[in-house]
């Protein structure tokens, strides 16, 4: 017995004489790749569930922006289009630094020190070095 499947959108009918749905749903991964490789992303979702200060901070910045006598109320979104406008480069630094892992900073380190020393110690040789070790 053969099921009609009526689609919303532009879906079109298979060989087997079904019709698919195809208005929205997950999206393949192949999908996704090309979608953020093309750096048109417009949609960003926060999951903030279990950041639970940085949630209460959020309520709190919103309710002092919305305790106003006239204006349309302000969104989360104004709020965050308005910070993004006073993101600096010294605030995209510091956001870098604090993405760093304790290894990750120690292996920069040793980079560095390489390059000003012109030497190729591996990172025992430099702990030992740093750290006095002998």
């Amino acid at each position: 017995m053969n099921e009609v499947m009526v689609g919303v959108g532009t879906g079109s009918g298979t060989e087997t004489g079904k019709e698919e749905k195809k208005n929205g749903g997950r999206k393949l991964e192949k999908e996704k790749e090309i979608e953020v490789k093309k750096g048109e992303q417009s949609k960003f979702f926060i999951d903030l569930s279990k950041d639970k200060k940085v949630l209460e901070k959020i309520f709190s910045l919103l309710s002092k922006a919305n305790d106003k006598a006239y204006g349309r109320e302000i969104s989360f979104k104004d709020l965050l289009v308005f910070a993004i406008e006073g993101v600096t480069e010294k605030d995209l630094e510091k956001l870098k630094e604090t993405s760093l892992s304790e290894m990750e900073r120690v292996q920069r380190h040793l980079d560095e020190y390489n390059q000003k020393n012109k030497t190729t110690l591996g990172l025992g040789e430099f702990l030992i070095k740093k750290l006095n070790i002998a």
